[in-house]
């Protein structure tokens, strides 16, 4: 049996691994093989994934395991992933530095008692957290 096979009528490339093959995550287009995973922004082959983008792939991993194949085959799951912590991590500080002036949640307020602070703090990460799952995590 052939090491690596490419389907003739997807194009996809896959890697014989015991005795099944399993997608590369590549493709031919235009008679050569796509590289797996390649951030178009930068170039760089790991984009960064974070806390955010973690528990989306856990997510989609167990309840929405058609999107995660249709990411992971033909390799677009780190990019997507990049995104998704952007937007998560945009959103939560956004979220955060609106709630804690809105709230009162101060420089001042830190030197004056600083236990109420941390404790007001703590209260807004903590909702701002929630919102992002809601909004972007947990979609």
């Amino acid at each position: 049996m052939e090491k690596t096979i490419i389907d003739e009528r997807t194009g996809w490339e896959y890697e014989l691994i015991g005795d099944q093959y399993y997608p590369t995550g590549r493709r031919m287009k235009n008679g050569r093989l796509q590289p797996e995973t390649v951030d178009a922004d930068n170039g760089s082959e790991d984009p960064y994934i974070g806390v955010w983008a973690q528990r989306h792939l856990r997510y989609i991993k167990q309840y929405k395991k058609s999107l995660y194949l249709e990411l992971y085959v033909p390799g677009q799951l780190n990019g997507y992933l990049a995104e998704i912590e952007t937007q998560a991590e945009d959103l939560f500080f956004r979220v955060v530095k609106e709630m804690s002036v809105r709230e009162g949640v101060t420089e001042a307020l830190k030197v004056n008692d600083q236990m109420l602070w941390v404790q007001r703090m703590n209260n807004v990460r903590n909702r701002a957290e929630e919102k992002v799952n809601n909004e972007i995590v947990f979609l």
